[in-house]
């Protein structure tokens, strides 16, 4: 293991959360494409599948960010067991209706209540920051391996699903999700030495994450960069259903994910300067570039060659919006901060999802690889036009009733706060320093 990657998994506890992180992550992937298969399976209805998997798409974005907010204000092991355990239940309850023919509007209201599973990758990113808080070489190279983490849960777990459902029984995949789940949540919170602290409920102040101007564009910026994700997987599968391989559909995306997945593990070990938000500009900017060959690609493999590409400027782009998280947040809401960004990227899958599933039906595949050409541009858009929001310095704390990251009035509490809580200069491993809030 390379340098930076030792060195965070030598503190204490380190490797436990982080693989308990990935296995409460993988109902993540596994179980709408889970439920999708079984329901296809059992009734032979897609449409119906489909509501069913948008509307737990839906009450996740809905419920996840409220779940995080109590973590933050109550603590992860509070908080966590019981959210997991009721979303588990109502995932139960899903499949049994699902098994018995039960009506419909059974199945949905049991969907609407599987929201409220904890964003257990939130839950992780928020340990490694109060671990390595201040250090950020190490903080940069967590985020990298939990970026890592999550392509790697998105490549395996819709095979572990979907291969369950056909060959076991239709229940299976989305059953063992269920399972990963509770056993994930339960590792992570027996480890009580790197749970973060709660703070004060003065610091909370009642208000959400949400009222960040920083984190507005970053969660506006995730919607079209979510639609991106959705659209490329559903006119992938169709493309390569048009030319006779649609088995091969899972090899391309899952080369989108390598590509992805190696830019992460290359870009922890950069030493990198210069200011995130600049960093995270580049990287909207590119993988909205990166969609400009799909237009063009004759042959599934041109197409992976270009979603190979296209894959590499994600992972860096994401681990600069959880650095730009926590600094635009304070660390009273860092888990809800984060977790809105994750609600940003469910809801723009859901979106690109429908409407590439409409152009193919309307026009054909290949004019369907224009919708993520669209929303590409859209997040580029939108994050040029919100970039200066991201390079303003956050205020200290919420409790003098100041926005996450608003300007601070006089050059002089500006210059006091830099000195006394470290903002704006260099740690001890030569990265600029994250700009602590709260």
């Amino acid at each position: 293991m390379a340098s930076p990657y030792r060195e965070i998994f030598a503190a204490p506890g380190a490797w436990k959360f982080s693989a308990a992180g990935l296995l409460g992550r993988m109902p993540l992937s596994m179980t709408g494409i889970g439920v999708v298969t079984m329901v296809s399976q059992l009734t032979g209805r897609y449409r119906l599948a489909g509501a069913l998997s948008a509307t737990m798409a839906m009450s996740v974005a809905l419920l996840g960010p409220q779940v995080s907010r109590l973590a933050d204000r109550h603590g992860q092991r509070r908080t966590l067991r019981p959210a997991a355990l009721l979303s588990a239940v109502a995932l139960a309850g899903l499949l049994v209706c699902a098994a018995g023919r039960a009506p419909d509007w059974t199945l949905f209201l049991f969907a609407a209540c599987t929201g409220c599973v904890p964003s257990v990758g939130a839950m992780v990113r928020a340990r490694w920051a109060a671990l390595h808080r201040g250090g950020g070489r190490r903080l940069h190279a967590a985020y990298s391996w939990e970026s890592m983490v999550d392509e790697l849960c998105f490549v395996v777990g819709p095979i572990i699903s979907i291969g369950l459902s056909t060959s076991w029984f239709p229940e299976a995949g989305p059953l063992v999700a269920g399972v990963f789940l509770l056993a994930g949540v339960a590792w992570l919170c027996a480890q009580r030495s790197t749970e973060p602290s709660v703070h004060p409920p003065a610091e909370h102040g009642g208000r959400s994450a949400l009222r960040s101007a920083g984190l507005q564009v970053l969660v506006a910026t995730f919607v079209a960069t979510g639609a991106v994700f959705g659209a490329v997987d559903v006119v992938t599968v169709a493309y390569a259903d048009e030319l006779g391989h649609k088995g091969s559909a899972s090899l391309v995306l899952a080369v989108y994910a390598l590509g992805s997945c190696l830019a992460g593990a290359l870009f922890g070990l950069v030493r990198l300067s210069g200011p995130v938000a600049r960093r995270w500009l580049v990287g909207v900017l590119a993988m909205a570039v990166s969609m400009i060959p799909l237009q063009l690609a004759g042959s599934l493999p041109l197409l992976a060659a270009a979603l190979f590409v296209a894959g590499l400027a994600v992972a860096p782009t994401m681990v600069s919006t959880m650095g730009l998280v926590e600094a635009h947040v304070p660390r009273s809401a860092l888990t809800e901060g984060m977790t809105w960004t994750s609600t940003g990227l469910a809801v723009g899958v859901a979106l690109g999802s429908s409407a590439a599933g409409w152009v193919v039906d309307a026009a054909g595949a290949r004019a369907g690889y224009a919708v993520p050409g669209a929303a590409g541009a859209v997040a580029a858009v939108v994050a040029l036009l919100g970039h200066r929001r991201l390079t303003r310095p956050a205020t200290v704390s919420w409790r003098k009733g100041r926005e996450a990251d608003g300007v601070p009035q006089h050059l002089g509490e500006q210059r006091e706060q830099a000195d006394g809580a470290g903002r704006g200069g260099e740690d001890q491993d030569g990265q600029e320093a994250a700009a602590p809030v709260a």
